[in-house]
């Protein structure tokens, strides 16, 4: 509880407007879904600098996907999107030959990629719609921090 309470805190008082602080940890949302986990930092932050959008909320963003939710999340956008596209569950291969593997690669990996982008387009508009409401909220109870939201 405490780690979400500092969370808060990074996010409500940055110095910059409420949409870029928001702008910032949606980019992240997004490629914390739709780029493979240990690669999104690389995305992510020069994604934020080259959108002036928070750095932050770009690198934060990505911890939706962790070395615990990965085992959850990556799974599940796989068999959403295979199931969706090809109609059934994905099958081990009866012989583990290469051509066999390497279909079954082809496909997982599409599919793995399809499902984050779809993932990340559900799951980043929402994420700044709440953090860009939380840090309104935030300096509208606290206005000393009015000066903050000037571009």
């Amino acid at each position: 509880m405490a780690y979400l309470r500092l969370l808060k805190a990074r996010m409500v008082r940055e110095k910059m407007p409420a949409a870029r602080i928001a702008a910032g940890w949606s980019i992240g949302m997004f490629i914390g879904c739709a780029v493979p986990f240990g690669f999104q930092l690389v995305v992510s932050v020069p994604l934020a600098v080259l959108t002036r959008t928070s750095k932050i909320g770009a690198t934060l963003g990505t911890f939706i996907t962790n070395p615990v939710t990965i085992f959850f999340i990556y799974p599940a956008q796989t068999w959403a999107v295979y199931r969706l596209v090809f109609g059934e569950d994905p099958e081990l291969p009866s012989e583990w030959t290469y051509e066999a593997v390497s279909g079954l690669a082809g496909r997982t990996i599409a599919c793995f990629a399809a499902g984050g982008v779809a993932l990340g387009m559900i799951l980043a508009p929402l994420m700044y719609l709440f953090v860009l409401r939380a840090v309104n909220a935030y300096r509208r109870k606290h206005p000393a921090h009015e000066d903050r939201q000037t571009p």
